[in-house]
């Protein structure tokens, strides 16, 4: 299916919450289940991010959604906040904005199975109106309390590269709001082993009305896709 096909036909999913807005699941209290300061293993990180009682996002989400991916992998890719769809399914990037970023990386050679996916906050965030979830953009207090994770992450993958994508990634990744369009499209060190690279959420293209306008993003964001594909391969040993 041709990518611009793809953002047009990517709507947002109306699913019914089953945890209704602000009601606590569970009896156990904040502090009482506080995560471990670290995990040893990527395999550990579902449950020890279900057990996360930083913020108050998992009252009213179905579940956590850690990051996937090989625990080797050179290139991370770190979003915002999971969807309706990835808080239904547990998994990041399957709703439409995981289907525009999919048609993306391969337009760009791009392979996501070797690339470990997460995001910034690891619960849903979101306003209920009718049976549709609307989509909230998290708090820099939410996002500061899920950091930790982001940080295991990072610590235990040790990508190359980790491309934030959108603002609330960006946050997550260095610890203060930054202006996309004035970091966007290049690598700045992160740590020792780590670069990131700033670029736009694949969902900013879904929410563009203009076809021409949305052409020509689409087209920026591919090309910075094929930018990071060649950064990496600069990296690698000769």
């Amino acid at each position: 299916m041709p990518l611009i096909r793809a953002l047009s036909m990517a709507a947002a999913p109306t699913h019914p919450s089953s945890t209704p807005q602000g009601r606590a699941k569970g009896s156990r209290s904040e502090a009482d289940a506080l995560p471990p300061p670290h995990i040893d293993a990527l395999s550990d990180l579902r449950t020890a991010v279900n057990h996360c009682r930083r913020c108050g996002l998992w009252r009213a989400a179905t579940q956590g959604v850690p990051g996937e991916g090989p625990g080797d992998a050179e290139l991370m890719l770190v979003g915002e906040v999971p969807g309706d769809a990835e808080d239904l399914a547990g998994h990041p990037f399957v709703g439409p904005a995981g289907t525009v970023l999919d048609h993306a990386l391969a337009e760009a050679g791009l392979d996501r199975d070797s690339m470990y996916v997460t995001n910034a906050v690891k619960h849903f965030k979101f306003e209920q109106r009718g049976k549709r979830r609307l989509h909230m953009k998290p708090s820099i207090a939410e996002i500061t309390a899920c950091n930790g994770w982001l940080a295991e992450e990072l610590r235990l993958v040790r990508p190359k590269l980790a491309v934030a994508l959108g603002a609330t990634a960006a946050r997550g990744l260095l610890g203060r709001t930054v202006t996309i369009m004035s970091m966007r499209g290049r690598a700045m060190p992160l740590n020792e082993t780590t670069h990131v690279w700033v670029t736009i959420h694949p969902s900013y293209l879904l929410r563009i009305p203009d076809e021409a306008p949305r052409r020509a993003e689409l087209a920026r964001f591919t090309d910075e896709l094929r930018a990071v594909r060649g950064w990496l391969a600069g990296r690698r040993p000769s």
